[in-house]
């Protein structure tokens, strides 16, 4: 069996991202580990969410750890940097925002952890981080220095099939479900012809939203996640796209842990 560590920026990106393959890869007896870089500081809540003197970040800690439980978390750990908030805002120049963190100094910290594991594959995200947020990119960066560091011998940058969801936008505009603007600019996410590693994660859907669900300072009940019909969330989520260096051309992996 082998160690699977996902590395994440903010409570609740496990999920979205990485759900699937976390609560699969328990299932299949891997010891799969959560390292997230900040307790998600500038979140939004709806007023009156959080009981009196309750900071957002503890409340999004717990979610963390009820999530993790849910997907098959054997460790959880927070690097300890603060939220850097999304691009252009204040909280970018904060001094302790993860995205203004030394990347060397970061990436001692989770290569502390991936060593102290034994850590076969690491993921991480795409060069954009995603959709261009500032930590995204930052655990891009980090987490490809740690494995140096550590030697970590799989590194798989978790993204998003871009072609696939400039389809599913125009098909939701020509049915009057929603708009997203022109599907070309939905810069969300890589091209097809980028993705090396596609894993069906179907199976484990029933665990994937019930791990978003842990998550309410972020994720309502009736947001675009928990509010679609179990058939379009599992076109939607059903599957998980990766990238690995080296790897393809074309989807050519199945399984991050295959062979482990």
């Amino acid at each position: 069996m082998a160690t699977l560590v996902t590395f994440h920026a903010h409570p609740d990106d496990e999920c979205i991202a990485c759900g699937g393959v976390m609560r699969k890869a328990a299932d299949e007896g891997h010891r799969v580990v959560l390292v997230v870089a900040t307790r998600g500081e500038v979140g939004e809540v709806p007023e009156g969410f959080l009981d009196e003197g309750e900071q957002l970040w503890q409340r999004r800690v717990a979610e963390t750890n009820a999530a993790a439980e849910v997907l098959g978390v054997a460790r959880v750990e927070f690097l300890g940097y603060r939220d850097s908030g999304m691009a252009g805002t204040e909280d970018n120049d904060h001094p302790g925002a993860f995205a203004r963190a030394d990347v060397e100094d970061a990436a001692r910290k989770l290569a502390d952890i991936l060593i102290d594991e034994k850590a076969d594959v690491l993921t991480v995200y795409d060069d954009n981080g995603g959709y261009g947020h500032p930590d995204h990119i930052q655990v891009h960066r980090v987490g490809y220095r740690a494995a140096e560091l550590a030697g970590t011998p799989r590194v798989y940058e978790s993204t998003m099939n871009r072609d696939q969801l400039q389809a599913e936008a125009r098909a939701a505009a020509e049915r009057g479900e929603h708009d997203w603007g022109p599907p070309e600019e939905l810069e969300i996410g890589k091209p097809e012809a980028e993705l090396t590693a596609a894993v069906d994660v179907r199976a484990h859907l029933a665990a994937k939203r019930a791990a978003m669900r842990a998550h309410p300072s972020q994720i309502a009940e009736d947001s675009f996640f928990l509010a679609m019909p179990d058939e379009a969330f599992a076109i939607a989520f059903g599957t998980e796209f990766y990238i690995r260096r080296g790897a393809g051309p074309g989807i050519t992996e199945t399984d991050l842990l295959a062979g482990l």
